[in-house]
């Protein structure tokens, strides 16, 4: 276990689409309204839309099974603030973490006007109903690649394995890809920011690049971010 998480090479995530009833959001209504105004009062950009959440998930064998169900952002988020009260029901997402031939993983850094204001972290989203497939499948790899390539501007090759590792902590299950990149820090970070600066509204005010373990920003960074890293800089995943 590091930092809370407890971190699991997987080969398969199987995500599905189930109904359940959240009696802690029923149960508290008013109080989930009342936090969303005060949260759009700070930022108005935020939008109230349908997200994705977890209420079950396994291992069994090489393959992680996820069972999400649908829920209001406004829920989601005082949910969150709150502390994760309701130990059934936790925020299960997947992101690509990029690494640079020589040696480096990018992060970005999140806008103020998102609701996670000032981190850092890899590009990635909390899977909504774009990531609904046919037959109520849940596409997480599908949701890491189309925020990379939201974020970033780059794109994953057809060929890039796909390998996960799980970060589970006690309110989060983190689905990370780890991807190498031919390009050097230096050239990928440029390809990143000229395609952030192309953007309308960014959600990133810029990225970082993570060299080693002295880079691991315990102010910036959540805590499954500096689990992966340091890890992942001592060397557990080769």
């Amino acid at each position: 276990m590091s930092d809370g998480f407890t971190l699991t090479p997987i080969r398969h995530l199987d995500a599905r689409l189930v109904t359940h009833d959240w009696t802690w959001a029923e149960a508290n209504a008013d109080a989930i309204a009342t936090h969303w105004d005060r949260r759009r009062a700070a930022a108005p950009e935020m939008f109230d839309g349908c997200v994705l959440l977890a209420c079950a998930c396994r291992i069994e064998g090489d393959v992680c099974r996820v069972d999400l169900f649908e829920t209001r952002f406004s829920r989601f988020i005082a949910f969150r603030d709150a502390g994760s009260p309701d130990p059934t029901v936790f925020n299960a997402f997947a992101a690509v973490v990029p690494w640079t031939s020589d040696g480096a993983a990018l992060l970005g850094i999140m806008g103020a006007h998102t609701a996670n204001a000032g981190q850092a972290y890899f590009p990635c989203g909390t899977p909504d109903r774009q990531d609904i497939r046919p037959g109520g499948r849940v596409d997480l790899a599908g949701s890491a690649a189309r925020e990379f390539r939201e974020e970033t501007g780059i794109g994953l090759a057809a060929d890039a394995p796909e390998a996960w590792v799980l970060l589970a902590g006690r309110s989060q299950r983190a689905f990370l890809r780890p991807v190498r990149f031919p390009d050097d820090a230096q050239t990928l970070l440029a390809r990143m920011e000229t395609h952030r600066r192309a953007e309308a509204a960014p959600e990133l005010v810029g990225f970082l690049a993570a060299r080693g373990p002295d880079d691991i920003d315990g102010a910036r960074m959540p805590g499954f971010v500096r689990a992966y890293l340091a890890d992942a800089f001592a060397g557990a995943y080769g």
